[in-house]
This record gives C-alpha cells, structure tokens and sequence, in this order.
C-alpha cells in the first residue's frame, strides 16, 4: 500500500506556483502599461499622428522596409501584450505604412502574438480550477465551450462586441486549449484586419485632400458587415449541429 502511494504521488506531483510566481508576470504587464501613459505613448497612437508624421513615417518604410515592418510587428505584440485598448490604431497605421495585405499580414502576426502573450499571463495568475469557484452555471458554461473551443473562440473574434483586449484575457480564465486560442486569433482577425489596412492603405489621399479619416460606422457598413456575419454563421453550424446531436431522439 505504501509503495503504491508513493508511485501515486511521483505520477501526479505538486505543481502549485507560489502567489509571486504567478502574480509577477501580470504585475510587469501593469506596470508596462502604466509607464506607456505616463511617457505619452497614447500621444503618437492616434490618427491625428499618423496625419502630423506621414511623410516622416513613409520615407522610412522606403528606405528600411524589412526593419520598419519587423518594428511594426514588434509593437503590435507589445501593446497587445499589455493590453494597451488603443492598439487598434496601428491596424490603420499598418494598412498607411504597408499597404493593405501587407499591412494586415503584419497586423494578424503582432495581434496574435500579443494576444498570446497575454493569455498566457493571465492563465498563469488565475491558475486552474477557477470556474470551479464561479459556480454551477460557470461551469456549464465551461463544459460547452469546451465542446465547440474553436466556434466558439471564433466567433469572439469575428464579432466586434467586446474590445480585443477583453477578448484576449476571458478564454484565459477557462479551460481552453492554447492551439485553439492562437489559431482562432490568428483567423477571427484577418477580416477585421483587412477592412482597418485597407483604410489606412487610402489615407495618403484623404491627408493629402486635407481631410479626416472618420471610423465610426465602419464595422456596420453593408459591405464590410455582410461578409464577416456569413463567416460568424459558418463558425455556429458545429455548436447547433452538437446542441441537436446532445438531444435526446
């Protein structure tokens, strides 16, 4: 009996991180966050900079492509990493920079990586067993989207109701499988994507008409709008297909 217990407890050893552990990755990301409002960095992630440091910007992309779209990447990942709510700007600065595929290729590569990285973090402070505490509807909620992971992942992501940076914390506090969670990001983006590099890609001539790019209602338009519910429509067939399969003939 005894020996059976210790082969027990070498299968299933102690893993539990200590609170500095898990809380020290998450306690960095704040305070990266709090040091990129108070240097000013929302200041020059905005359209109206864009606008000011256009032909600054352009004529570097021209002469340091390969450097500038690397950069480009690499801040991307690094305020979605942080969870910096107006990182979307750089989707317009993307499209401006690197036209529009190239634009949102750089996009849903940063976006993803970013994303990743802050799952992660907040997988690691939250811990395991979460849901357990939430309760019994929590848990029911768990177990379904756990059935359908990669609908459900990808209709977060097609769907604009919530902020990215929202989106990118809540399957952390699940039960999710990491594969899924990157490559639901990695595909639930690409239209949003597209749609936000294409504008920037024609903000040379509006800056140069004099005019203001205005992104209100872009999302809602017919041609952009139609598209993305068709692919949310796609991304429920396996969930109704599994809630009717679960019926009982």
């Amino acid at each position: 009996m005894e020996n059976q217990s210790q082969q027990d407890a070498k299968k299933s050893p102690i893993t539990k991180k200590s609170p500095i552990k898990r809380l020290l990755p998450l306690a960095v990301i704040a305070a990266a966050l709090s040091a990129f409002f108070a240097l000013g960095g929302p200041e020059y992630i905005n359209l109206e900079s864009l606008k000011e440091n256009r032909e600054w910007l352009a004529g570097f992309v021209q002469d340091n492509f390969l450097v500038a779209f690397l950069g480009f990447i690499m801040l991307y990942a690094a305020l979605v990493g942080i969870s910096f709510p107006g990182a979307g700007f750089l989707s317009i600065f993307g499209g401006f920079l690197f036209g529009t595929f190239t634009g949102a290729f750089g996009i849903v590569i940063g976006a993803t990586i970013g994303a990743c990285i802050i799952f992660m973090v907040a997988r690691n402070a939250v811990g395991d067993g979460l849901t357990q505490k939430m309760g019994p509807y929590m848990q029911k909620f768990e177990k379904g989207l756990n059935k359908n992971e990669l609908s459900y992942l990808f209709l977060l992501r097609l769907v604009p109701i919530f902020p990215f940076f929202v989106v990118n914390v809540v399957p952390a506090l699940f039960n999710v499988k990491f594969r899924n969670y990157a490559l639901s990001t990695g595909l639930g983006i690409i239209p949003g994507s597209l749609v936000y590099a294409s504008i920037g890609d024609g903000a040379s001539a509006i800056f140069e008409q004099g005019g203001d790019l205005k992104l209100s209602g872009v999302m809602t338009e017919p041609r952009v709008l139609f598209p993305i519910i068709g692919l949310a429509c796609l991304a429920m067939i396996p969930i109704i297909y599994n809630k009717f399969k679960a019926q009982p003939a």
